[in-house]
């Protein structure tokens, strides 16, 4: 039985607790850039499946999975359909996409390159002016 008396339940344990924040905070990003669409949110699933593995061998790295969500979603979305998210900060120029920083690291965030500036912390696109 779990804590709250439910036959059959399990705890879950803290790695799938980063897994479940990492693939929350990139639904948020997608949600808030207008393309959660349901073969978008596969690349999502598809990458939590991926980094369970990942963490499994590596758990100091649960802080990172974030990070490396966006950009493996990120890097899915360009090969099928383009750049994402696109930079809400250069008016003007040809559209570029925002990275990830750091690459491998905790408290990842949006950064234009560009301009030299933070955009939004992972998962917070959507109080970022829209692109």
């Amino acid at each position: 039985m779990d804590p709250h008396g439910e036959p059959g339940a399990h705890p879950v344990g803290p790695l799938e607790q980063a897994l479940h924040a990492a693939r929350a905070l990139v639904l948020a990003d997608l949600v808030a850039r207008e393309v959660a669409e349901a073969d978008v949110v596969s690349m999502v699933e598809d990458s939590v499946s991926h980094r369970r593995w990942w963490v499994e061998q590596w758990p100091d790295g649960a802080g990172f999975l974030p990070g490396l969500v966006a950009q493996d979603v990120q890097d899915a979305l360009l090969e099928r359909y383009g750049r994402w998210p696109l930079c809400p900060v250069c008016p003007t120029g040809d559209p570029h996409a925002l990275e990830v920083e750091p690459e491998l690291g905790p408290d990842p965030h949006w950064v234009c390159h560009k301009a030299g500036v933070k955009v939004a912390a992972v998962g917070g696109l959507a109080g970022a002016a829209p692109s």
